[in-house]
């Protein structure tokens, strides 16, 4: 398909970054494949995650198609970029479509990029995961490959302004190692193995994080800082449910 829109958005974004002096540390790069089809599941701190996940596949050559609630395809301005980068829409009151094209699109050697607590995590920890990443892989016959990014909560993240031209920040992104699933496979255990590897993936990149500062809103409460822990923050999300909805 034709690349029109995807490779200048992200060089403005890399031109951004460097001006902004962030500061990215990437890890397990190598294990994104340069060919074929994966799908590749990052946990969720930051809405500029689209762009963090992405560049994990950036040294390999690879460009990532993710999967976005309907609305950003819908707004006058992320819409045609959403579009024009061949990402693709999920309407979650009826989702299979998306899933569906998700797997034609892995079958078709694309890179498909997934988070899969389907929100934010408030709590910047992992939450219960979906378990269309390892259905969508199982199917299509491709690895899952585990993402932990950590540092954009700092930019722009739910329940917090918008600080996105705060210098210096320093951006963590570690790639595991792949998983495989087959069509008989217990979908509900690799499911709880990848929560598990992406759990691991980022405590290692919130412990390994050049700024240790404790008592700061961005980092979670068992690292000892003031987020909103597992509980408090879904007892948040519960709250804020029937306003989305």
């Amino acid at each position: 398909m034709a690349e029109i829109v995807y490779p200048p958005v992200l060089r403005t974004a890399l031109t951004a970054f460097k001006l902004l002096d962030i500061r990215f540390r990437m890890e397990g790069t190598e294990r994104i494949p340069r060919s074929g089809g994966a799908v590749l599941v990052s946990n969720h701190v930051s809405y500029l995650d689209f762009i963090f996940a992405g560049f994990a596949a950036y040294p390999a050559g690879r460009l990532v198609r993710f999967m976005a609630k309907k609305e950003v395809f819908d707004h006058p301005v992320s819409g045609p970029l959403m579009r024009g980068m061949h990402h693709i829409p999920v309407d979650r009151s009826a989702g299979a479509g998306a899933y569906d094209a998700a797997v034609r699109a892995l079958k078709d050697g694309e890179i498909i990029g997934n988070f899969a607590e389907a929100t934010i995590s408030r709590s910047f920890t992992v939450k219960e995961i979906k378990s269309g990443p390892i259905r969508m892989a199982a199917e299509a016959g491709v690895p899952v490959i585990p993402v932990a990014l950590w540092g954009g909560q700092r930019l722009w993240t739910k329940g917090r302004p918008r600080k996105l031209l705060q210098r210096h920040v320093p951006i963590t992104i570690l790639v595991g190692e792949p998983m495989l699933a087959g069509p008989g496979d217990d979908i509900a255990a690799l499911t709880g193995d990848l929560r598990r590897r992406m759990t691991d993936l980022l405590d290692e990149a919130q412990r390994t994080y050049p700024d240790q500062r404790r008592g700061v809103w961005w980092q979670p409460a068992h690292l000892g800082g003031t987020a909103p822990t597992p509980e408090e923050a879904a007892a948040l999300d519960a709250a804020a449910r029937p306003r989305r909805e």
